[in-house]
């Protein structure tokens, strides 16, 4: 075993030039989670704005102000960083080859969750609210997914670039 006076690493230690492999991870969840939630903001602001969302809010005695713009920001940022981190962990070992297809999969799966969760605790209401919850949320979750995928296959590779290269040609 090495010393660390013998130019060797003892177990458990980082090298100070190498940034770690989490740290790393870590960074790269926070911007696809930044990103698929501003997409999930801001997708739920226009939605808010059509009158049956007006009227579905009205019905449940929503808050405008509350949900639409402190509680969509706050929970768009927790699914963007939970789908996010989920991609960079399980895209390179997934049978897909677009992040995209992947992403906007992870993101409809957290609906599904989300909203039985909601269902569940919204059983007093009427079942075509619960149906209309569920559709105001579907663009928003599109919209997450879909940015936290384009976003982690854009060319610049300052997210991650999944190499296309699968072996060597045929004939060499």
């Amino acid at each position: 075993m090495r010393t660390p006076h013998e130019g060797g690493r003892t177990p458990g230690t980082r090298s100070r030039g190498n940034q770690p492999r989490s740290k790393e991870r870590y960074k790269k969840t926070l911007a696809l989670g930044a990103a698929g939630g501003v997409a999930f903001w801001v997708t739920n602001f226009a939605t808010s704005l059509l009158p049956v969302a007006a009227q579905y809010r009205a019905e449940l005695s929503i808050s405008y102000a509350r949900m639409v713009l402190v509680e969509s920001l706050l929970g768009g940022l927790i699914i963007g960083c939970a789908v996010g981190y989920a991609l960079l962990r399980l895209f390179p070992r997934s049978p897909s080859e677009r992040p995209i297809l992947t992403s906007v999969t992870l993101s409809l799966g957290a609906l599904v969750i989300i909203q039985g969760f909601a269902t569940v605790l919204d059983l007093g209401y009427p079942p075509f609210y619960i149906l209309l919850g569920a559709v105001l949320n579907l663009p928003r979750f599109l919209a997450l997914g879909l940015v936290v995928g384009l976003l982690y296959d854009r060319p610049s590779g300052r997210i991650l670039r999944r190499s296309r290269v699968r072996g060597r040609p045929s004939g060499s």
